[in-house]
Order: structure tokens, then C-alpha cells, then sequence
């Protein structure tokens, strides 16, 4: 069974309306999981950063609380969504870039009750 919370490859999120996003970060909480959207440190954090609380299930995809978790373009779909991954790697990887660092991330994430090892998540 693959660890989502271990997986280094990129992952997206399909929400119960039907749309997706790419997820930027992932962390467990006790009682679910804790995600990013990419964008999140842009504007408002608040509106892209999510508290899933249920069952985490499946091997990938995963399921929780009526969202599905998915690896990005696996078998060749969502090329918008891993254009969008590819660009904002690019973009947190200039040097002006004004992405957190993993220690702030993680920060943030246990604020919101996840559970991280600092210095391993980001």
C-alpha cells in the first residue's frame, strides 16, 4: 500500500463538486488530513488551505470525506492540472520566489492540528 503522506509524486484532489486542484502540500491530522492548494501563500492562505476530517482510504486513488485523491497525470489526464504543477514549481524555485520554507509550512500545518516531523514535510 503506498503512504500518501510519503509519496513524492505530485498528487491532485478531486473535491465533491468535480472540480480539481493540484495539491501543493499534505499532511496527516488525527482525525483526516491537511492539504495546500498550490497558490495558497498568494492572497488569502485561508482559502487555500483545507482541513479534510474522515476515513482516509484506498491505495490510490485515496478517498476522504467525498474527495478523491489522485497521482497528478496519471495515464495521461489532467494536462491542465500538471501544467499548472509544472509552472509553479518554476515559480517557487526562482530566487524571488516568496515560498515559505518547509519549517514555516510545517508550522502552519500543526496550527491547523496536523501532525508533521519537522524538517521531513514540505
Amino acid at each position: 500500500m503506498a503512504n500518501l503522506f510519503t509519496l513524492r509524486s505530485p498528487l491532485m484532489i478531486r473535491l465533491p463538486d468535480g472540480s480539481e486542484t493540484v495539491i501543493a502540500e499534505l499532511f496527516p491530522h488525527p482525525e483526516g488530513l491537511v492539504y495546500f492548494q498550490i497558490g495558497w501563500h498568494l492572497g488569502q492562505p485561508e482559502e487555500g488551505i483545507h482541513v479534510l476530517r474522515g476515513e482516509l482510504q484506498g491505495e490510490g486513488p485515496w478517498k476522504i470525506a467525498d474527495h478523491v485523491i489522485n497521482v497528478l497525470g496519471c495515464h495521461g489526464s489532467n494536462p491542465e492540472l500538471a501544467m499548472a504543477h509544472e509552472q509553479w514549481q518554476v515559480d517557487i524555485l526562482q530566487p524571488e520566489s516568496d515560498y515559505p520554507p518547509c519549517g514555516l509550512i510545517a508550522a502552519i500545518a500543526r496550527r491547523l492540528g496536523a501532525v508533521t516531523d519537522e524538517g521531513s514535510q514540505g
